[in-house]
C-alpha cells in the first residue's frame, strides 16, 4: 500500500473538528497529554519546528468502527468522513488550548524573553479551579484582563486562527491596555502570531476508503507500537472493538461501577487483561494479550471475570486486606480473581474454597513465591488452586509448600524493615496485625478501609526514646516496632517511652489494664514486654506471637472474621 503525505492547514482541522467530520475511533485511549507536553507542542509551533504527520482512515458510507468525537469538540455536527487513527493527542492539544476548554488549567502567550529558546515570547499555562460557590475560576486575578497584561500575558485562545479571536482580542485589549498606542503595537504582534498558527501545517497520511478493516487496525497498531506510547491495554482495545464491536472501556468502566473498591488493590484495566489470561487458562503475557483469539475469548468469559472480581474483593476485606499500600504482593489479586470466577457458591464447598484460597493468600504474603517468574508461578498457583478445590486433583501447589517455600523464621520476622517501604515480610506482618483487629489504643476504633489512610505509622517504642538510648536506626525502623494507630493518638504519645504512655492509658482513663492489654492484643502486641521497657525483649516476644499467628493462618487454621 502507497500512501503519500499530504499538507492540511491548522484551520482546515479545526473546521473538520468543529462539524465531527474528524472523529476518534472509539478504541483509541482517551487524552493523556499533560500540561507541561501541551505547552511544549505549542512553542514547538513558535519556534518553527515540524511535530510530525497524522494518519486518517478515510471513510465511505458507513464507519467502520464506532466513533467519538475529540475531546472538547462539539458531539454533533455533519457526515463522517475521516477517522483520526495517529495524531490524536497533538491535535486534541491544540483544539482545547486554543479554544480555552481544559478543566483545570488556561494556556497564555507570555510577551516575555523565553531563556530557552531566546524568542520574545512563549506559552505557558496556569492552573485553574472553582470552589463550590464561585461563578468564576480561581485565580481571580487570571480573570481580569489589566491584571494579566501588567505579566505580560494574553490568553491562548485569543490567538486562535479565527475571526471570533480577533474581535474577542480587541475588547480584551480595551480592558489591558488604557494606551490605544499600545493596543495598536501589541495587536500587531497579536496578528502576527494568530498568523502563524493560521499557517501551520500538521501533515496526514491518508488511507482510502477502500482499505479492509483489519488492515486499518494493523496498521493503527504498528505505528502506535513503534512509537512508544501504546499501552498493551490500547491494543487489545483495538482488537475487540475491530473484531466484535465491543468497547472494552465500557466494560471497564461498569466493573468500577458494579465494583468500586476493587480500584483499592489493582488497576481495572491491568486486571482485565491479567485476570482474563489465567481465566482462559493462559500465560499473563504480552505474546497472550495481542494474539487474535484472546479479545474474543475475554468476552466470552466476561461474566466469569466480573463474579471473581466481586468475590475477590469481598474474601480480600473478610481478611481485613484493605488496600494496595498494605499488600505484600499484589499478584494474589488476579489470581483470586481467576479462582473465584469459578469457584463453587454455598454451603460447604464454597467454605473449602475460601479455606483453600485463605492460606494461599497468606502463604503468598509472608513466603517468597512472587519475587521473581510472577507470571509463570501465577498461572502454575492458579491452575492447581483451581483443581484442588474442584476436586479433581489433590496435587498441592508450590506455594502452599514448606519444602519449596518455607515460612520465615523467628529472626526474619525480628529483622523485617519498616512496613511503608516496600518489605514484603514487613507489609506481612502489619496485614497479620490488621487481621486481628487493629484496634487503636485510645479510641478504641478497629482498623477499616475508610479510616486506614488516615492512620499513622507509629512506633511503639518511640524513635527519639531509642535514639536517647543509642539504639541504631536500622534497628529502630523495624515492623515488630510498628502499629498503625490514629493521628490524634500519634501526637499524644509523642517520644514518650511505652511505660510511661500505658500509664497514662491504664490511669488516666476509665480503660484499666485489662482493656489497654486487650486492644494491645489486637495488633499482636505484647503489654507486659512493652511495661518492662527492653526493647529487643519486646522485639523477641511479639516477633513469638506473629509467627504463632501466622504459622496457624497458614496451615490453614485461620477463620473468617
Amino acid at each position: 500500500m502507497s500512501i503519500e503525505a499530504r499538507n492540511r492547514l491548522l484551520p482546515d482541522w479545526f473546521a473538520r473538528i468543529r462539524t465531527c467530520q474528524t472523529v476518534l475511533p472509539r478504541f483509541q485511549r482517551f487524552e493523556a497529554w499533560d500540561h507541561a507536553r501541551v505547552t511544549q507542542l505549542f512553542n514547538t509551533i513558535l519556534r518553527d519546528l515540524p511535530v510530525g504527520a497524522a494518519l486518517i482512515l478515510d471513510i465511505g458510507n458507513e464507519e467502520p468502527f464506532y466513533s467519538r468525537p475529540l475531546k472538547g469538540a462539539p458531539e454533533k455536527g455533519e457526515r463522517v468522513t475521516e477517522h483520526l487513527l495517529d495524531g490524536q493527542q497533538r491535535l486534541t492539544a491544540l483544539w482545547r488550548g486554543l479554544h480555552n476548554n481544559y478543566e483545570d488549567r488556561t494556556f497564555f502567550m507570555h510577551f516575555q524573553a523565553d531563556e530557552e529558546t531566546g524568542l520574545p515570547y512563549f506559552v505557558d499555562s496556569l492552573s485553574r479551579y472553582k470552589k463550590a460557590a464561585d461563578k468564576d475560576y480561581r485565580p481571580f486575578w487570571a480573570n481580569n484582563p489589566l491584571e494579566l497584561w501588567k505579566k505580560r500575558m494574553i490568553p491562548l485562545d485569543l490567538f486562535a486562527p479565527d475571526m471570533n479571536s480577533q474581535q474577542a482580542f480587541r475588547e480584551w485589549s480595551k480592558a489591558a491596555m488604557p494606551d490605544p498606542a499600545e493596543r495598536e503595537n501589541i495587536a500587531d504582534q497579536v496578528a502576527s502570531l494568530r498568523q502563524r498558527f493560521a499557517t501551520f501545517n500538521l501533515p496526514f497520511m491518508s488511507l482510502p476508503v477502500t482499505t479492509q478493516k483489519q488492515t486499518a487496525l494493523d496498521v493503527f497498531i504498528k505505528m502506535n507500537t513503534s512509537a512508544a506510547p501504546l499501552r498493551i491495554y490500547d491494543i487489545v482495545v483495538a482488537q475487540i472493538e475491530a473484531g466484535k464491536g465491543q468497547s472494552l472501556h465500557d466494560l471497564v468502566s461498569d466493573t468500577r461501577v458494579a465494583c468500586p473498591t476493587i480500584a483499592a488493590y489493582y488497576d481495572a484495566e491491568e486486571l482485565a487483561l491479567y485476570g482474563s489470561a489465567l481465566l482462559q487458562g493462559r500465560m499473563p503475557a504480552n505474546a497472550t494479550y495481542t494474539s487474535k483469539d484472546f479479545g474474543t475469548q475475554l468476552l466470552a468469559n466476561w461474566q466469569r471475570f466480573l463474579t471473581g472480581v466481586r468475590r475477590t474483593v469481598e474474601f480480600l476485606e473478610q481478611e481485613r486486606v484493605f488496600d494496595a499500600k498494605r499488600l505484600p504482593t499484589d499478584v494474589v489479586v488476579p489470581v483470586l480473581v481467576a479462582v473465584w470466577g469459578d469457584a463453587p457458591s454455598g454451603l460447604d464447598a464454597e467454605g473449602r474454597a475460601r479455606s483453600i484460597l485463605r492460606k494461599y493468600l497468606w502463604r503468598a504474603f509472608f513466603t517468597n513465591r512472587y519475587e521473581k517468574s510472577t507470571t509463570t508461578r501465577a498461572m502454575a498457583d492458579c491452575s492447581e488452586l483451581k483443581a484442588l478445590i474442584a476436586g479433581t486433583s489433590s496435587k498441592q501447589p508450590a506455594v502452599l509448600m514448606d519444602e519449596f517455600h518455607p515460612l520465615p523464621t523467628l529472626q526474619e520476622l525480628i529483622d523485617a524493615g519498616w512496613p511503608v517501604r516496600k518489605d514484603r515480610v514487613a507489609r506481612a506482618i502489619l496485614a497479620l496485625a490488621l487481621r486481628h483487629g487493629g484496634i487503636d489504643l485510645a479510641d478504641g476504633g478497629a482498623a477499616t478501609r475508610e479510616n486506614l489512610d488516615r492512620r499513622e505509622y507509629h512506633h511503639l517504642f518511640p524513635d527519639a526514646h531509642l535514639q536517647r538510648l543509642g539504639i541504631p536506626d536500622e534497628h529502630i525502623y523495624r515492623s515488630m516496632n510498628c502499629a498503625l494507630i490514629t493521628w490524634r493518638t500519634n501526637r499524644n504519645i509523642s517520644a514518650k517511652e511505652p511505660e510511661r504512655y500505658l500509664a497514662e492509658r491504664r490511669e488516666g482513663t476509665e480503660l484499666g489494664e485489662e482493656e489497654v492489654k486487650a486492644r494491645l492484643a489486637t495488633h499482636l502486641i505484647p503489654y507486659d514486654a512493652m511495661v518492662a521497657g527492653d526493647y529487643y525483649a519486646f522485639l523477641q516476644e511479639r516477633a513469638l506471637r506473629v509467627h504463632d499467628a501466622m504459622t496457624k493462618l497458614c496451615a490453614g487454621g485461620g477463620t473468617a472474621l
